[in-house]
């Protein structure tokens, strides 16, 4: 042998030819059931595998592998163990009946040959599609062998501390972790078609795990091409059910969160074009009631809760991704989701993208073409969008976690007990209010109007005029807020076609903000007139207080605020109570005018109208307002794509 060793390295060249003729001996052996000289061929064969370092040894790992496929085809156990010992490959998934100790011989094997050709540089032949094919569907068989595996008692196996599930996924991570840039297609695509030929898509979880274990595994930087991969994947299944698509989107879902602390880079845009148009098939499946352009009598059923289902987890997982994104990303993001949304009562599942939403700047949290057309959807006849729309302008506006503070709704004698985080107000802040204050006031004080508000929609407001006051005020902001409840007091007093519930929650809403603005301002005397007010309500009218809203009689006198005690308080106490000295009034735009849409379509047919108005050109245009139906609304997401998509990246 060492004669042998010493003849390969002092002529690399003939290597090959060392190799090939061990081959054919070994197979003449195996043959004739010769099986010492078996060993003897195999043990040279490992002997000059590990000696031999030169680059140009491919024909002799083919002779090698040749030989290990021998020894695995054997009907022997011993020599099939030889085989996965000697460094060996696995060229077939293993047969159930095999013992633990077969498994863990052949897992270690592969592990072997993955380090041996990775150390000599031959990863052009290890990460083959034919090798791939073949090395990682055995992987995966061995990972799910979770249960059921019972560990031979013999001296071998007590040693092993390891089970092969463990072993297994170790190996994987190994062959991941050695994976090139170039390699990783070839490495993910036999994990897609192990899930495909398996159908383990519906159920997920294994799923899921296996590309954790991918995208953990990988080097940070090649993340992105798993997801690219995952995404096409995603659209070649676009006629499956939907349980399968939506088992890929979790695993999108997922991976999105690892690949966070990656390279996210040039895979944004596929993503959202590509989430979006499986939303987009999703509706026009759940319409039509086919996955073909045409219902025959060949095609699947439709299950449409199943479709709803899809639905959400796509919505959730571009919420997944827009929370990898900076901030001023992912505030358009939201505002392009919510263009994109077709179907009617799924507005809710878009909580999970304002979720964690942090942001110092709110220059750059809401930017101007974010702000005016969120703010255009606080106007909709669509009680569920006014919602979300409030929900997203709180989660954004939120910095110091106090959101939750504000709830429930209630009168306190001393807020001192919600122990809320108050900043002093930075230059950002005063600029974003000095450029939006006014337009936030006019949508709050105009949203307060609308007749289908129920409780959470009050709720949400208060909550949203309590940030500003502890995220955004300073002292001009405090008057103007002052100025807006008394003004919503007006308007409840004086707009009596309004509904009687809406005015008591008007007035319930004025009387606890301003006793929250009252402590904020830690003015004595404009805290006891508010107290007043608040105790005499108590006593008279308890349904203008936020705990009893109910029904709404005549109110006059001590129930109610007055304008010029509260200005001639803040005056004593240095504040500038000009302004407050004038009631405040919204100034209505052509947009609050047409407030009454019922859809994202008709913000469109707004946007085009407005447009029309503000043209040169004499004639103008006019467009019909669009019914909110899911089939306007898929209209709807064609025309709004191209638009809002440029809007998100440009």
């Amino acid at each position: 042998m060492e004669k042998l060793t010493f003849y390969a390295l002092s002529a690399p060249e003939k290597l090959d030819r060392i190799g090939a003729y061990l081959s054919e001996r070994l197979s003449r052996d195996v043959a004739r059931h010769r099986y010492g000289y078996v060993c003897i061929a195999m043990e040279a064969l490992d002997q000059l595998l590990m000696a031999c370092h030169c680059q140009t040894i491919n024909l002799f790992v083919e002779s090698f592998l040749t030989m290990v496929r021998k020894l695995l085809e054997a009907d022997k156990p011993n020599l099939q163990i030889l085989g996965t010992n000697s460094v060996s490959e696995i060229y077939c998934l293993y047969l159930f009946g095999l013992c633990v100790r077969i498994r863990m011989a052949g897992i270690r094997g592969l592990q072997g040959v993955v380090r041996k050709t990775v150390n000599d540089e031959l990863q052009a032949n290890i990460w083959d599609p034919q090798h791939m094919d073949k090395i990682v569907p055995s992987l995966l068989f061995n990972l799910q062998q979770e249960e059921g595996i019972e560990r031979s008692p013999s001296p071998e196996t007590e040693k092993e501390k390891e089970s092969p599930v463990e072993l297994t996924e170790r190996c994987f991570r190994e062959l991941l972790g050695r994976a090139a840039y170039g390699n990783i297609k070839n490495a993910v695509k036999p994990v897609l078609m192990h899930l495909d030929n398996h159908s383990l898509w519906e159920s997920k979880t294994f799923a899921v795990r296996c590309f954790k274990i991918v995208m953990y595994s990988i080097q940070s930087q090649h993340s992105h091409l798993v997801i690219q991969q995952l995404l096409g994947h995603l659209d070649a299944n676009s006629k499956n059910s939907a349980r399968v698509r939506a088992g890929i989107v979790e695993v999108i879902s997922e991976a999105a969160v690892i690949e966070a602390s990656g390279s996210i880079g040039p895979t944004v845009l596929e993503v959202f074009n590509t989430l979006l148009k499986q939303l987009r098939l999703s509706v026009d499946y759940e319409l039509t009631g086919s996955y073909d352009s045409f219902a025959n009598m060949g095609s699947k059923v439709i299950k449409v809760h199943e479709e709803r289902q899809l639905q959400e987890a796509v919505i959730k997982t571009v919420g997944s991704f827009a929370y990898t994104l900076p901030p001023y990303q992912r505030s358009e993001v939201m505002l392009f989701i919510i263009g994109k949304i077709p179907v009617p009562g799924m507005y809710p599942a878009l909580g999970s993208v304002t979720a964690g939403f942090q942001s110092t700047n709110i220059l750059t949290a809401l930017p101007t073409s974010f702000l005016d057309p969120l703010l255009s959807f606080t106007l909709m006849e669509d009680a569920e969008i006014r919602l979300l729309v409030l929900d997203i302008l709180i989660g954004i506006i939120d910095r110091h976690d106090n959101r939750h503070k504000f709830s429930p709704v209630r009168i306190i004698s001393d807020i001192s007990v919600l122990k809320l985080k108050v900043d002093k107000c930075s230059r950002q802040d005063n600029l974003f209010m000095k450029k939006h204050s006014q337009r936030l006031y006019r949508h709050i004080y105009l949203a307060c109007k609308e007749e289908s508000s129920v409780q959470r929609h009050f709720e949400s407001l208060y909550t949203l005029l309590g940030l500003i006051c502890v995220e955004l005020a300073n002292e001009e902001v405090v008057v103007d807020l002052i100025r807006l409840a008394l003004a919503l007091q007006d308007l409840a007093l004086t707009e009596e076609a309004l509904p009687v519930y809406t005015r008591c929650a008007i007035h319930a809403l004025s009387a606890v903000y301003l006793n929250l603005i009252c402590q904020l301002t830690t003015v004595p005397t404009f805290c006891q007139h508010v107290h007043e007010v608040i105790e005499s309500r108590k006593k008279l009218v308890p349904f203008l207080l936020p705990e009893d809203v109910l029904k709404l009689e005549k109110v006059e006198g001590e129930v109610l605020f007055v304008q010029t005690k509260i200005a001639e308080i803040l005056g004593g106490s240095g504040y500038n109570t000009e302004r407050l000295a004038t009631a405040y009034i919204p100034q209505i735009t052509d947009e609050d005018r047409l407030s009454k849409r019922k859809s994202i379509g008709d913000t469109v047919s707004l946007q085009l109208e407005m447009e029309s108005r503000n043209s040169p050109e004499k004639e103008q245009v006019k467009h019909p307002r669009l019914h909110y139906t899911a089939e306007c609304l898929y209209v709807c997401v064609h025309l709004l794509e191209s638009y809002l998509l440029s809007a998100v990246f440009f």
